[in-house]
């Protein structure tokens, strides 16, 4: 039996280009990042034609978007005003999704961010819910345009092989 470099590169690919999306909603993974790394392996092989100014195109998007999806729920807890708290308690709310179940994905950042913001300040519920509906629209808009990046990368690789 023989390796094929080539057939090796596209598989690891469409791989890297799966756990890439997965990786748009769980916070452990960089999901565009990888999905992008997808798309340089796929550079790679023969079965697809992804071209070098695709790869940096994609590879900006990618940065951008993993930039963005840092700063929105800090702009918008900020732009609700929430504290650091709130952003922070978000975070640790999506993490804790993660051992929690999927269920959990939509409700622990909300949940976190009310946290984190009561704890900062115990003094106004209501401003605290403000905030943590702050931080839940910023992670929503995050992973939101995470996975649409990431869908593009994934409509390329396979636009690349079936309609190239």
């Amino acid at each position: 039996m023989h390796f094929d470099p080539t057939l090796f590169f596209a598989i690891l690919a469409g791989i890297l280009l799966l756990v890439g999306l997965i990786g748009t909603v769980l916070p452990v993974l960089p999901g565009p990042p990888i999905a992008w790394a997808g798309l340089l392996a796929a550079h790679f092989s023969s079965y697809s034609q992804i071209e070098i100014w695709i790869l940096i195109a994609t590879g900006i998007a990618a940065v951008f978007v993993t930039v963005i999806d840092n700063i929105f729920p800090s702009v918008m807890t900020k732009k609700a005003g929430g504290s650091k708290a709130a952003t922070l308690g978000c975070t640790i709310g999506l993490i804790a999704s993660f051992f929690l179940g999927p269920i959990f994905i939509l409700i622990a950042p909300f949940a976190g961010a009310f946290i984190g913001e009561m704890i900062h300040d115990s003094s106004d519920a209501k401003r605290a819910l403000k905030a943590a509906f702050g931080a839940f629209k910023g992670f929503l808009l995050g992973t939101g345009l995470k996975i649409i990046c990431v869908m593009c990368f994934i409509w390329l690789f396979l636009w690349s092989i079936f309609w190239r």
